[in-house]
């Protein structure tokens, strides 16, 4: 058996290689500008090109990683199965975040960018006639990503880096994350045995900021500010039926993780 990662440099797509290599398995990761010849076997392939924090200011970009390399890669390779890794930010907007949800974009906000170009490759694979090409819709994926402009590494380093944490969101606005050690599992699973085309990869339950919040301050002392609070990209819950129905899913608290992530952050900065 043989494995791909595309986008192997990324948080998501080093963890999985590595996970795929502990299993014995060899992974294939080729480098960003790696031309792919016609009739390529990558075995299993995952798709982990893409931008997130950046894609406002690098619109070209974005739309080439979640389009524009894919295409070049379904145009040319055989694989064995396809997984594109999406997003449940594509949910916004919308009452239900079903992966059957009829979904509402504006090519007018530049925020929805980001939506367009992951619908677009999601509707491409899913346009082709194969069932092993599928999509993967991840939520807010924790783990040990200090680099990453995610809320919860955001405000983990404010407070154990400053003493201080000002919060521009709703104390009781939630979010959905999944730990990096569930999603790897279930991107296992699905590639091996999904029966369906399209998947939620989320955890069983949203997080709120007061709930997360409230374990900090068991771990940490700092100073909480009440900031302006802005206007956000409101989500729904994300309906993980379909993974606990079929792969008999349940989800770890990421509260129960957050002390952990706390020590790595200190130890990462010491």
């Amino acid at each position: 058996m043989k494995f791909t990662v595309l986008g192997a440099t990324g948080f998501i797509g080093s963890h999985f290689k590595h996970f795929i290599e502990q299993k014995g398995i060899d992974v294939f990761t080729p480098e960003k500008h790696y031309q792919f010849h016609k009739g390529e076997d990558l075995g299993h392939v995952v798709y982990a090109i893409g931008l997130t924090a950046d894609f406002r200011s690098r619109p070209l970009e974005t739309v080439h990683a979640h389009v524009t390399k894919l295409l070049e890669v379904l145009e040319n390779a055989q694989f064995e199965s396809f997984l594109y890794l999406s997003s449940t930010r594509v949910y916004s907007g919308v009452s239900e975040a079903r992966e059957t949800s009829t979904l509402a974009v504006n090519p007018l906000m530049m925020s929805d960018l980001y939506n367009l170009s992951k619908l677009m490759g999601e509707s491409v694979c899913l346009a082709m006639d194969n069932k092993n090409i599928r999509v993967a819709r991840l939520s807010n994926v924790i783990g040990n990503d200090f680099s990453s402009d995610n809320f919860l590494f955001s405000v983990i380093k404010e407070a154990v880096g400053h003493g201080r944490m000002k919060l521009n969101s709703q104390l009781n606005a939630s979010k959905n994350y999944i730990l990096i050690e569930d999603l790897l599992e279930l991107m296992y699973t699905v590639i091996l045995g999904g029966r369906e085309r399209i998947y939620n990869l989320a955890s069983n339950s949203s997080t709120s900021n007061q709930d997360l919040i409230g374990e900090m301050k068991k771990w940490i002392e700092f100073d909480f500010v009440q900031g302006e609070v802005k206007e956000n990209l409101k989500f729904p819950d994300i309906d993980t039926d379909r993974i606990k129905t079929e792969f008999g899913y349940k989800s770890r608290d990421v509260l129960n993780h957050i002390q952990s992530l706390i020590k790595q952050y200190k130890k990462q900065i010491t």
